[in-house]
């Protein structure tokens, strides 16, 4: 029996070779990914029973994709199969001062169509301890938001934790509400916010004096951003921020902070160079807080835990974190070598 859950869409993603720019040759790598499957996947592989919720065509595609989600022990029994088609996003990988790029096509995908009442929550929830969702569904449609809410409310009501990832994705704001209109009724019902400083300022309509460009950024303005998320929304119990301070697109900072209402956790720093793959990161940090939370000694092992697990998401092609526990918690000693290990 799933002890968490995550719901949200579920994408074909397809990638030029190497750093090509997209159709510089008529090759795509193809892999599957998304935001809450990434988080149900990397959960997995640390072990936690986790089950994914989606809506995928009855399909080729779609079969495709619930076996690839299933190989690595996610439970895939309340996968919807609906609608006519699997959503795409392509994605170039940034070099030097050119950044990574996303296109999508996913209008009229399958979970675009879904609608409250579509998935049977009770029994969803049924032994349920923990549920995560992100800011990406409900920007998908008036119906995904309607069903994301549906879905948190019965969280509340049955004693679930709920935890949002706030990720803002401006190309998908478009069915007729704003993204702090929608998302700031969904984060009433969360108990961890999770995000980055863009994240905070365009979901939640919460602004911060930072600025991201300049590669290097100033703690103490998260911890005044921390403090207004925690004073505008008084049911969280926490909110996590990561900090990027991208030197160029292979040469990127990472770090994150945590604050409750009582402390204020400021993660070890660790420079990555020559990144691989930097999709899928903050999803890595996501899943690695919740493990943190559900099964580490303190709020701050826990942070550190998910930006070392993320860190080494950087180093992995693909969304999927294949990372394990013990490789965190290795990195997280202090081992930054890569020496071979026999």
């Amino acid at each position: 029996m799933a002890k968490i859950v995550t719901f949200g869409e579920i994408m074909l993603r397809l990638s030029p070779p190497d750093h090509e720019v997209i159709l510089q040759s008529p090759v795509f790598e193809a892999t599957f990914g998304g935001a809450e499957a990434n988080v149900a996947v990397s959960l997995a592989n640390l072990g936690e029973d986790v089950s994914y919720v989606t809506a995928v065509p009855a399909n080729v595609l779609g079969d495709a994709m619930v076996r690839e989600v299933r190989k690595f022990g996610v439970c895939t029994r309340h996968i919807r199969r609906s609608g006519e088609r699997l959503g795409i996003y392509f994605t170039e990988k940034g070099a030097c001062m050119r950044p990574s790029k996303v296109v999508y096509d996913r209008a009229h995908s399958s979970i675009a169509d879904v609608k409250p009442g579509d998935f049977d929550w009770d029994a969803i929830f049924d032994g349920v301890e923990w549920f995560h969702v992100t800011g990406i569904t409900p920007a998908i449609a008036k119906g995904t938001a309607e069903v994301t809410i549906e879905a948190v409310k019965k969280c509340k009501e049955k004693g679930i934790t709920v935890s949002c990832d706030l990720n803002f994705r401006k190309k998908l704001w478009k069915w007729g509400k704003s993204a702090p209109e929608v998302m700031g009724e969904i984060v009433q019902y969360a108990d961890l916010a999770i995000g980055n400083e863009e994240d905070c300022q365009h979901s939640l309509g919460i602004q911060a004096d930072i600025d991201v460009t300049k590669g290097e950024l100033d703690v103490e303005q998260y911890k005044k951003l921390t403090d207004k998320v925690l004073k505008a929304f008084p049911n969280l119990e926490r909110i996590a921020i990561t900090l990027r301070e991208s030197h160029s697109a292979d040469d990127n900072d990472w770090s994150a902070v945590l604050a409750d209402r009582e402390n204020f956790y400021v993660s070890r720093k660790y420079p990555i160079r020559d990144i691989v793959d930097r999709v899928g990161g903050g999803d890595s940090f996501a899943a690695g807080l919740i493990y943190g939370l559900r099964n580490l000694s303190s709020p701050k092992e826990a942070l550190e835990f998910a930006v070392a697990f993320s860190a080494l998401k950087h180093t992995i092609p693909g969304d999927f974190n294949y990372a394990s526990k013990e490789d965190a918690f290795t990195l997280m000693k202090g081992d930054v070598s890569g020496r071979v290990q026999r």
